[in-house]
């Protein structure tokens, strides 16, 4: 299938993640400020989609979180009960949600581990997750190793992902690819989900455009408006 247009493409963008995908790994923030380090290339895909607003907590008391349409989550850091509340009410209101959470983080990283600017390792928002009647484990028989996985007719890298099952509780959630990804309708609003990080990896041997391809893919998927059929 063929990406939604990005005529339909969000004003601003929230952006919630404990990837370096804003700022580069360095110590302190000299290092971060200093400016002789690229972009990180699915910040300029992010963007060509909307304005970027980082999000460093979620309130929902937060003017400029009710102003978003679309929020995306790689591999975010645990949410407090509080910013679950909040999450899903912002949801079930029209927000329109996608989520990278992967249980085994396969990037590297200049911090070891421990260090609060790690990105994290396991992403898991089990409560929430629970909430709309899905759980999320490990896959133990996939090996170690990127791939190619596919959903929602876009294809991107993966290595170790998650595997989505549904639980007992709301059916408000369709689980896509044996595991690999998941489309919710939540209230009014939407909910993508992918079960890996990989994605957003830079190697050696790298797959920029399928990366850049799939990331276009998915966030025009969506902020593509619910009914649109694009979660086939």
């Amino acid at each position: 299938m063929s990406s939604p247009a990005l005529a339909e493409k969000p004003r601003s963008i929230g952006l919630f993640t404990s990837l370096p995908l804003l700022w580069p790994e360095a110590d302190g923030l000299s290092g971060m400020l200093r400016g002789d380090a690229p972009p990180h290339w699915a910040r300029q895909v992010i963007a060509r989609h909307g304005a970027i607003v980082p999000l460093d907590r979620l309130d929902a008391s937060d003017k400029a979180l009710a102003e978003l349409r679309l929020i995306i989550m790689p591999q975010p850091r645990a949410l407090a009960p509080a910013e679950n509340v909040a999450l899903d009410g912002w949801v079930r209101g029209g927000g329109h949600l996608l989520i990278f959470a992967d249980p085994m983080l396969t990037q590297d990283s200049a911090f070891g581990l421990g260090d609060k600017r790690r990105p994290m390792d396991v992403a898991n928002p089990a409560a929430l997750f629970r909430h709309w009647g899905l759980a999320m484990t490990l896959d133990p028989k996939q090996s170690a190793g990127e791939r190619i996985g596919r959903a929602f007719d876009i294809s991107f890298p993966v290595n170790l992902a998650g595997l989505i099952v549904a639980v007992r509780g709301p059916k408000a959630c369709r689980v896509i690819n044996r595991g690999l990804a998941a489309a919710c309708g939540i209230g009014k609003g939407r909910v993508i989900i992918v079960a890996d990080a990989a994605l957003f990896e830079t190697r050696e041997s790298d797959k920029g455009d399928l990366r850049s391809a799939g990331l276009d893919g998915l966030i025009a998927l969506a902020a593509a408006s619910v009914g649109s059929g694009a979660t086939r």
